[in-house]
């Protein structure tokens, strides 16, 4: 799972990130509004973590640009204000949950672990077609499909944007936690993994190629 956190304290920014990393998450880091808006505009994310206030906006604007690419993320707001107006006030812009600074990691973590356990925002269902990020599962008609790493984040990020066309940069740099370590031909790999272990033996088309463009989500299409 892939959590962004919006904090302008250099050293909390830091700290939050390696301990999200060591319990298992991707964690990018942005430590002012401008830098947020442009990493909400190329990845996806299943929570974003910020804080009220920042140096260039406050987190509650924020939380209308998450919302209108992406509707399903959580947003958790952090503040060093106390009072109970704000908490109200936050929670009713969209907020998911609301947490006072200074925090306990331990119960950070914990309360971002049920946002994402029970905020019912990850399952992707197309018609018969069930795709699970937290399970790392995939379902068509009652039947698991084997499709696990790379290809299965190559999908998911393509189903999410169904109705858009998705450039090979775009996939390397919503996925891949170094981009630019790595070749274009690693789409192509995942891409043909999708096809020959998911497509072909339920005898579906879930990837269309747009020529000298990217790839589309083009599920429910018959092969």
């Amino acid at each position: 799972m892939r959590i962004l956190i919006v904090e302008d304290e250099v050293t909390l920014n830091r700290t939050i990130v390696e301990g999200l990393q060591e319990f298992g998450y991707q964690a990018d880091s942005s430590e002012n509004f401008k830098d947020a808006e442009y990493y909400i505009g190329i990845r996806n994310y299943d929570l974003v973590l910020t804080d009220w206030m920042l140096p260039d906006g406050n987190g509650l604007d924020l939380i209308n640009v998450i919302k209108q690419k992406s509707p399903r993320t959580s947003v958790v707001i952090i503040s060093a204000k106390d009072d109970k107006e704000s908490e109200i006030k936050a929670l009713r812009m969209g907020a998911s949950d609301y947490i006072r600074k200074p925090f306990d990691f331990d119960v950070l973590v914990a309360r971002i672990e049920a946002k994402l356990r029970f905020g019912g925002t990850n399952v992707i269902k197309i018609d018969e077609l069930i795709i699970d990020p937290d399970e790392e599962k995939i379902v068509y008609r009652g039947q698991e499909v084997e499709l696990k790493g790379k290809p299965f984040e190559v999908l998911t990020h393509l189903a999410r944007h169904s109705d858009q066309i998705v450039s090979k940069e775009q996939l390397l740099d919503a996925i891949w936690e170094e981009p630019e370590l790595v070749t274009p031909n690693v789409i192509e790999v995942a891409i043909n993994q999708i096809r020959q272990k998911m497509d072909k033996p339920l005898n579906i088309s879930t990837i269309e190629t747009v020529r000298r463009r990217g790839y589309r989500f083009c599920f429910p299409k018959k092969a």
